[in-house]
């Protein structure tokens, strides 16, 4: 390519973590757009003592991108345990409630650690503030709060952001302006992948972006998010979240899982997701599906060199040139 293609990853948790991994040994302008929806665990304690928005999924993120010794970003992940306040604390996250306070603002203060961890790209919060997740179940009933939605043992119809009227970071919308490809996952559909679109002026970016859109569907379902669903309806619900049919690609999985792989998923009530291909088609998608799956300590992940391969040569195709 003649210059470095601008590629925006919008999404959260591990499978975000995984994929920036493969992609920036490629050479792209990388933009990671991530959730700030958390309210669990670490970042939810940082968030709710601290009023600044959650920090796990950035510094996930970070990590990943990050160009550092192997020992300084184990230092960063690294999680306290014992009978203390610091119990089950992330000292990355404490950074970046300390760059926070250090700089007066949480999306500068990522800004900073970014640097001193030598990103390989950018990563920026899909807002500047907290965001509340909340989910509509599909007996009319609401829950509140990212981490307690899939343990409530219901169906979701739809979720949705409170404050309403959140405002996204300007550097996120002007980043999706400019890409050259967006993709969208991997990640839990409800409570990672929707946070970020339903942030009114992210979607509308997204949406009115003339540069070609994937969608990296999930390899496994979720129990309380996903349990039973198909490629298709992954991205059927992210559709009528967004009142529109706008992506372009979908990469699925067209190996099998092995049997011994799937067992140890059982007691999750997570199984592969099916690749309903004629499904996809009729939604307009073009389906990609290659062998992307590894075996990592028996956890299904996303081949993460092998997906970023196909990223690049879809973009090298959708701008009319040889991979």
């Amino acid at each position: 390519m003649n210059r470095q293609g601008k590629v925006v990853v919008i999404g959260g948790g591990t499978g975000l973590s995984v994929l920036l991994r493969g992609l920036k040994q490629h050479p792209l302008d990388l933009t990671a757009i991530v959730t700030v929806a958390d309210d669990g665990g670490s970042s939810g304690r940082i968030r709710d003592d601290l009023k600044i928005p959650p920090p796990g999924d950035i510094r996930n993120v970070i990590a990943a991108l990050s160009d550092v010794e192997p020992l300084v970003e184990e230092m960063f992940q690294y999680r306290f345990a014992g009978k203390n306040e610091l119990d089950g604390h992330s000292l990355g996250n404490l950074i970046i409630a300390a760059m926070t306070s250090i700089t007066g603002d949480f999306a500068h203060g990522v800004e900073e650690m970014s640097k001193v961890l030598n990103v390989r790209g950018r990563v920026l919060p899909s807002a500047n503030q907290s965001i509340v997740l909340s989910a509509e179940m599909e007996d009319g009933s609401i829950i509140k709060g990212e981490s307690k939605i899939p343990y409530s043992g219901k169906k979701i119809n739809r979720v949705f952001l409170s404050p309403k009227h959140v405002k996204a970071l300007p550097a996120a919308v002007e980043a999706i302006e400019e890409a050259d490809m967006i993709i969208i996952g991997p990640g839990s559909l409800y409570t990672s992948i929707l946070p970020n679109l339903l942030v009114k002026q992210i979607g509308q970016a997204v949406l009115k972006s003339n540069a070609p859109k994937v969608y990296i569907c999930n390899l496994m379902t979720q129990a309380g998010e996903t349990m039973n669903y198909t490629a298709s309806q992954h991205v059927e619900a992210i559709y009528q979240h967004m009142g529109s049919k706008f992506m372009d690609y979908v990469l699925v999985n067209n190996e099998d899982v092995p049997a011994e792989i799937r067992s140890l998923y059982d007691k999750e009530m997570a199984e592969p997701v099916k690749f309903d291909v004629d499904r996809l088609k009729g939604l307009g998608l073009q389906v990609v599906y290659d062998k992307i799956i590894i075996n990592r300590d028996g956890l299904i992940r996303h081949d993460t060199d092998r997906v970023a391969e196909i990223v690049v040569r879809l973009m090298a195709e959708s701008k009319g040139q040889l991979a």
